[in-house]
Parts: structure tokens; sequence; C-alpha cells
């Protein structure tokens, strides 16, 4: 049996904000598929290098009042990342709250705007850990 991962699909209520999280991470637009009868619309992101491994958002044009207000159901999207202080940094930077903290030089938590719990893990070995993370308390759920 030959298994092929495609991609993970994500609902979000707002589209033009939430591509502008996952750029923040560094996720580029692939490709986009709108649909004038189902009124949706399919925006792939994904890595520079890494296309083939993308991430579905699902936008419907007529809102979503399905969408739950606490994703924690679906778990959590995984991305390795170079720096995961020079990571963090930057999306605090542009507003995005640190969850869970990378204290270990490791592993971090951010939320997308639309709930939905993102780990960010170091690349590699884990980095020594530094100021302000390693005392920073977790804010929220993760």
């Amino acid at each position: 049996m030959g298994l092929t991962y495609l991609h993970t699909m994500v609902r979000v209520k707002d589209l033009e904000k939430s591509m502008a999280f996952y750029e923040l991470l560094g996720l580029k637009e692939t490709r986009r598929h709108e649909s004038e009868q189902g009124r949706f619309t399919l925006i792939f992101m994904a890595p520079p290098g890494q296309e083939d491994r993308p991430l579905e958002l699902t936008y419907n044009w007529d809102g979503d009042d399905a969408l739950p207000s606490d994703s924690r159901h679906f778990g959590h999207l995984a991305y390795g990342v170079d720096n995961i202080y020079e990571t963090c940094q930057h999306l605090q930077d542009n507003g995005v709250v640190i969850n869970r903290p990378p204290r270990d030089g490791r592993m971090a938590f951010i939320r997308s705007p639309d709930n939905i719990s993102v780990e960010l893990l170091q690349n590699g070995d884990a980095l020594e850990p530094a100021e302000p993370w390693s005392s920073m308390e977790s804010t929220g759920h993760w």
C-alpha cells in the first residue's frame, strides 16, 4: 500500500488575517482555487521548497458558523524552525501571543487567528536556555 501525505486543511474566518499569520511563519501561497458555485476559496500555503506539503486554508464566502470556538479537537500544526528564539521574537513583534514560550530552547506554541494551535520546534538540537524566554510564563491554552 502506497501512502502519500497531501495536505492539512483548516477552516478560516478571515482569509486575509489568516494568510498574514501563516506568512509570518514563512509560508507562501502556492496555489488558489475559487469556486463560485460552492462559494468557497482554497488557499494552499507552504514553506519555500516544500510546496508538495501544503497547508490548505478553506474560506467559506458566506461565513462558517460551524467553526468551533476552540479548535482543540484538531490537535495542532507543527513546523521546524532554524532559530526558535528569533522566530518567536519575530512573531511577538508582529502581535502574535507566544502561548507556550520556548523556555527549553526547543519548543513553543502559538495560536492562529482561527484558534488553531501551532507548535514550533527547533531544528536539530535545542538552543541553550535564554532570557526573556527562560522565565516567561505560559499564556492561555496551547
